[in-house]
């Protein structure tokens, strides 16, 4: 195997959450109601009393019950499986991403998180602007940076000069997703610095 074919196997590996918890849980359950099934039958058919109901018993209760129930308590019972099967569809077919990019690198597999970026792009906006830190936050999303300043009161931000210095700091990174950035500098000042 190449050595970049296997760091893309690793930052894919890191980018993309496993879906190994919900296969287990789906087939546990599955296994356990076609166990219980088989031990009914079983019981049944050596003529022993049912552990928690016969499956033609509980077939014939599904029924009457079907029959007898109120129409919108039916619909509401079909509407929770099928919102059920659906979040199974989704857990199968949704790629799952986590919170984090890949930075580029052609040596290594460097994956940071959302909250490393953030932090980043505020550390940058921050000396741009002079301010301190808790005057700057940043939010990261899947393909934005969005970055909020409260200036200190009278102290005027050049919003594109930190603007272009986020830029500059997320170029650094050679993200292999392109993100955008945004800069708003916020209407009400903080009090000194």
């Amino acid at each position: 195997m190449s050595g970049k074919l296997h760091i893309g196997r690793m930052v894919r590996r890191e980018l993309h959450s496993s879906r190994a918890a919900a296969s287990a849980t789906t087939a546990g359950a599955a296994s356990g109601l076609l166990l219980w099934m088989a031990l009914e039958t079983a019981l049944s058919a050596a003529g022993q009393p049912a552990v928690v109901a016969r499956p033609l018993d509980a077939g014939r209760w599904l029924a009457d019950t079907a029959a007898s129930a109120a129409p919108s308590l039916l619909t509401a019972a079909g509407a929770g499986l099928g919102l059920g099967g659906l979040l199974l569809l989704m857990l199968a077919v949704a790629p799952g991403r986590r919170p984090r990019h890949a930075l580029g690198s052609s040596r290594a597999a460097v994956v940071a998180d959302h909250e490393v970026i953030a932090a980043a792009m505020s550390r940058a906006a921050r000396r741009q602007a002079g301010l301190a830190p808790d005057q700057v936050s940043t939010t990261v999303g899947s393909r934005s940076v969005s970055v909020t300043i409260q200036p200190t009161s009278g102290i005027p931000v050049d919003a594109d000069a930190v603007k272009a210095a986020v830029d500059g700091e997320l170029a650094t990174y050679a993200l292999r997703r392109r993100m955008r950035s945004s800069v708003r500098v916020t209407t009400r000042g903080a009090l000194g610095q």
